[in-house]
């Protein structure tokens, strides 16, 4: 089975794409729109090799080993479905695995998931080398975002860079004086910014030294305009990357509900936090797929030092699903049914 994702403004366009590369047999998998509700839309096709549409005509069905292995798939469609029950996983973002899932034929569920997590979700790690544009974190209150700021910092003077820290979090008690413990320690400069002149001001002080700039935000409440507002004047003074740092372990569908506000502002990706003590990560999909993020890193442990690992599709799966053992899930499938050779596969 051949995955493709197309992007196109409308539906319509989209389906046409599909029908004059991978011709009327193909099937929609999952659809998404845009980031930031541009009107544009990103759908996924699927579609057997056999019925491949290309410059020598459909490919022969007689070219391709065919083998009954609707029961192994079953099982292993079945393991994820268990999977995404247990993290509490949105309905629509269900159905877009499990979509992707069935659709893939590999007889390894983590590999299985992997694979249908990279065709659904961008992943965009945080760099750890000189990076030319500021960095902020944003979220709701007590998503981890200064932690998340001291994580970055200690990580950016082990790989030997210099690195300038902003925040903005000036009004909450002990804000500053917690991220200042931290710099401290790392010997990092640390600057005060209440206003988006004195924020643009701090970056312009930074430019010239620093390998990378990162900003620390005060939280916010993302359903009030207003807060969204200062947030968005803060951005765009210095033209930042917004990551948004969502803690793992709360309800998915306010979750989605956030990151579509900030992802209306232009942030861009998600940092998820806590993912050590939650026990239920669902809402990290569905934020992710709501509002069009890439995933960068995730925060795993409250210890600043080597606090942040870039995250990956086969590092989400592996989260998802972290009691994994391939000796018994193999075992249970062999149990159900006997081993077959796996047929060939091909993804773009």
């Amino acid at each position: 089975m051949r995955l493709k994702t197309f992007h196109a403004n409308n539906m319509t366009e989209a389906l046409q794409m599909i029908r004059e590369t991978l011709g009327d047999d193909a099937i929609i998998v999952a659809s998404n729109e845009e980031r930031g509700g541009s009107g544009g839309v990103r759908v996924t096709a699927a579609i057997e090799p056999a019925f491949e549409i290309n410059r020598q005509g459909p490919a022969n069905r007689n070219d391709w080993l065919q083998y009954d292995e609707e029961q192994e798939n079953d099982i292993v469609a079945e393991y994820v479905t268990d999977v995404m029950i247990r993290h509490s996983v949105s309905e629509d973002v269900m159905d877009n695995i499990l979509s992707c899932v069935s659709v893939l034929d590999f007889e390894d569920p983590l590999i299985a998931l992997a694979t249908a997590l990279e065709e659904l979700y961008r992943f965009s790690p945080i760099p750890t080398t000189t990076y030319n544009r500021p960095l902020m974190m944003v979220g709701p209150p007590g998503s981890g975002k200064t932690l998340a700021v001291a994580k970055i910092a200690a990580r950016s003077v082990m790989n030997g860079l210099n690195i300038g820290v902003l925040s903005t979090d000036t009004v909450r008690a002990g804000g500053i004086e917690q991220l200042q413990a931290f710099t401290k320690l790392l010997d990092v400069p640390l600057e005060k910014a209440s206003t988006p002149q004195n924020l643009m001001h701090g970056c312009n002080e930074f430019m010239y030294d620093a390998d990378q700039i990162v900003i620390d935000s005060a939280g916010i409440n993302p359903f009030d305009p207003n807060d969204l507002k200062n947030v968005a004047k803060m951005m765009e003074s210095v033209g930042a990357q917004g990551i948004l740092v969502m803690p793992a372990g709360i309800e998915s569908e306010e979750a989605a509900e956030m990151a579509k506000l900030f992802s209306s502002i232009g942030v861009t990706h998600i940092l998820p936090t806590r993912v050590d003590i939650a026990r239920r990560m669902g809402n990290l999909l569905a934020a992710a797929h709501q509002g069009d993020l890439a995933f960068c890193d995730v925060s795993n442990t409250p210890k600043v030092a080597q606090g942040l690992i870039p995250l990956s599709p086969r590092t989400l799966a592996q989260l998802l699903i972290p009691d994994y053992r391939k000796s018994k899930a193999s075992d249970r499938m062999g149990a159900q049914a006997p081993r077959q050779p796996q047929r060939k596969r091909y993804m773009e």
